[in-house]
């Protein structure tokens, strides 16, 4: 069953490109949040992707929230890419699976490669109570989350 609107967000604590560790309930009364589940670093998609969430990285300070990017990639992986693109948020590795397992950001088999246990294209918005605000879990990886979507429900919080 999927995570819905409304329902507590799984708590995590994920290693940054930094080796920082960042903890969800850090954010808890002091900023939204949205993560943003990517299944691979310097792939097309998630390239264009997240460089328009760099690009427009004001309009999320200005609505309070932090963004946090999350892949299955190493630490060093998500180094190199947030140093290649500039990335100005964390990108944080779930090199284990376990965030996106919890978030149900999953993919059984991802490409005709086979590659098991990649993370789905996926978006959600925590608000400041810990609390699932939106959702959104794309099974096709050339798809891209509804930023008017995002934006607005952002908007509605600050």
């Amino acid at each position: 069953m999927a995570l819905q609107i409304g329902s507590t967000a799984p708590d995590f604590s994920l290693f940054d490109s930094g080796m920082k560790k960042v903890n969800l309930a850090d954010f808890k009364g002091q900023k939204n949040v949205l993560l943003l589940f990517f299944p691979m670093a310097f792939t097309g998609v998630c390239t264009a992707e997240l460089c328009g969430v760099r690009d427009d990285i004001a309009k999320y300070e200005n609505a309070n929230a932090a963004v946090l990017g999350i892949s299955v990639d190493s630490v060093f992986t998500l180094a190199k890419y947030k140093e290649e693109q500039s990335y100005n948020f964390p990108l944080l590795s779930d090199f284990n699976k376990e965030v996106s397992t919890a978030y149900e950001s999953i993919y059984a088999s991802f490409t005709n490669m086979a590659m098991k246990g990649v993370s789905k294209r996926s978006a959600f918005i925590i608000d400041k109570q810990g609390i699932i605000q939106y959702a959104e879990v794309l099974e096709s990886a050339g798809d891209v989350p509804n930023f008017e979507a995002i934006n607005t429900t952002l908007a509605h919080l600050s």
